[in-house]
């Protein structure tokens, strides 16, 4: 068996003598049998933290839950600088925490009951794996994209009846934010806690029409009707 995995320096393909391991498992063999320069981030090897994600062919992934097939393309997670091989910096893309205001901006009393714990009970899930800005094509244009898992977390604050300002949280996530999102799904496929940015999103869009807003590229779209 062999994998592909993309190094700072170039693709470098491995022989496997094991089968059937995560590539997490794989990328250890590598580094302590064929390999010691091989660079990769891993933490709690459980699925929990997210520290481990990358892409494998074309797809992210956590590197200690997927199971390694022949011919796999390893490669770092896109749109994060590299800092080496595997190894990403992740702090920029959760900044976006900061530009999405996703926290209570006014605290209020409320009762909270269970069926209100369901309402944004899975975005309290996040790992923070970075898996679904890796798959969002909005950052090839626009770096500045305020980006799912930011987004998420804005959906789990402004649906928090705690939560008294609700349009403040709102109208942060204008500019860079809801409006710029293709709706494409990526986010949703490849988050491994069943996250639905697209539809917290949506969600989003449907509060900020409460408050005033409208899709600002609405007025530039072409429905076909030029000349009537």
């Amino acid at each position: 068996m062999t994998i592909t995995v993309q190094k700072s320096n170039g693709r470098v393909t491995y022989s496997l003598p094991i089968e059937g391991v995560t590539l997490l498992k794989a990328l250890y063999h590598i580094k302590k049998s064929e390999d010691n320069s091989l660079t990769f981030s891993s933490n709690c090897r459980s699925g929990v933290c997210g520290t481990c994600a990358v892409r494998v062919n074309g797809k992210e992934v956590l590197a200690c839950s997927y199971t390694i097939q022949d011919g796999d393309l390893v490669e770092p997670l896109t749109y994060h600088e590299v800092e080496r091989d595997l190894k990403v910096n992740k702090q920029k893309r959760r900044e976006t925490l900061k530009s999405a205001t996703a926290w209570l901006q006014a605290p209020q009393e409320a009762t909270i009951t269970p069926e209100i714990v369901t309402i944004s009970e899975k975005q309290s899930d996040c790992i923070l794996c970075n898996s679904c800005y890796s798959s969002c094509p909005v950052l090839e244009v626009n770096p500045n994209f305020i980006g799912p898992f930011a987004l998420t977390r804005a959906y789990r604050y402004s649906s928090d009846p705690r939560e008294g300002s609700v349009k403040t949280i709102i109208d942060n996530i204008q500019t860079n934010g809801i409006w710029d999102c293709t709706l494409c799904g990526n986010c949703t496929e490849v988050c491994p806690q069943g996250i639905d940015p697209k539809m917290d999103i949506n969600m989003l869009r449907a509060t900020s029409s409460q408050f005033g807003y409208s899709d600002p590229n609405f007025q530039t779209m072409d429905f076909g009707f030029g000349g009537f």
